[in-house]
């Protein structure tokens, strides 16, 4: 893409916005379920579109594989986090309620607010990360046509 120098300015404007927009989804999302998976595609499509436009060593450069396979581990983490808490407060597995006058009351919002957004925290992360790591996958790939051609001795 280095002889396209328009497709590289727009995609440095553009990167931006979308990490913005997919912000403002994660964030409006914890009002109702739903926000998490779509804010966390829309962060991936920012580092798929930086891959794709300025190649995979620049994008795991800025989001090293290492660091995607701890943001995996970490959003189930705090998904599966918030249900446990609830069940050491006494409720059920993600039983919102629960949270709500156990942890710092009056300082944190209500418990479905405060479940909800931690719930949708952890899908985000975990589909920002797995979807830039299928990316990694698919992108980091070789033929095996060419594989196999460098392996064969020449005569």
């Amino acid at each position: 893409m280095k002889t396209f120098p328009i497709i590289r300015v727009v995609t440095k404007i553009l990167i931006p916005y979308i990490l913005l927009f997919g912000c403002y989804v994660q964030f409006h999302g914890d009002y109702g379920p739903g926000g998490g998976f779509q804010a966390g595609v829309i962060f991936a499509s920012g580092l798929i579109l930086y891959g794709l436009v300025f190649g995979l060593d620049a994008v795991r450069t800025v989001a090293p594989p290492r660091v995607i396979e701890k943001l995996m581990s970490l959003g189930v983490l705090i998904f599966a986090g918030t249900g446990v808490l609830t069940m050491l407060l006494g409720g059920n597995f993600l039983d919102y309620d629960y949270l709500e006058h156990h942890v710092l009351p009056g300082i944190l919002p209500t418990g479905q607010h405060l479940g909800l957004f931690l719930v949708e925290l952890g899908v985000g992360v975990t589909v920002t990360a797995v979807m830039t790591m299928i990316f990694y996958a698919f992108a980091g790939r070789v033929q095996a046509k060419h594989v196999q051609a460098k392996q064969e001795p020449t005569p």
